[in-house]
């Protein structure tokens, strides 16, 4: 039957659980499709898009989730000063846009997003994290 094959994306989603030794369920699959999607979304965002095709779930489960998420690598996450934090699968990685207006967030390709040799003389450098600030054309 067509309604029981199992698309690609689902599959992928099982498969990132699995190997991210997580049990597959279908709250945490409904919300890795949600971020599929490829916005940034805060926890309510991410509650009420997940909940409309579910039917039921809490925010403290969301919240659950995206913890067991993040430390498996699953997903990122963004802070938003002033505002809530967003999240998004975890993909190649990218800079980010962030909107002084309205909060939002887009992804952004720099060619050099990782200077090395940058970190104050005895720092370990962990990471760079480039944010691009400005309004977005929404808010311009």
């Amino acid at each position: 039957m067509a309604g029981d094959a199992i698309t690609a994306e689902r599959a992928a989603a099982i498969q990132q659980l699995r190997d991210a030794g997580l049990r597959v369920t279908g709250p945490r699959l409904e919300v890795l499709h949600v971020l599929a999607s490829g916005e940034h979304l805060d926890v309510e965002a991410l509650t009420t898009a997940a909940r409309d095709r579910l039917g039921t779930l809490t925010s403290q489960a969301v919240y659950d989730m995206l913890r067991h998420f993040l430390e498996t690598g699953l997903v990122t996450k963004f802070e938003r000063p002033g505002r809530p934090a967003v999240f998004e699968l975890a993909t190649e990685p990218h800079q980010h846009a962030l909107c002084t207006g309205c909060g939002r967030v887009a992804n952004v390709d720099l060619a050099e997003p990782e200077p090395r040799g940058a970190a104050p003389a005895g720092w370990r450098q962990e990471s760079v994290e480039v944010i691009l600030k400005g309004r977005c054309p929404d808010c311009a």
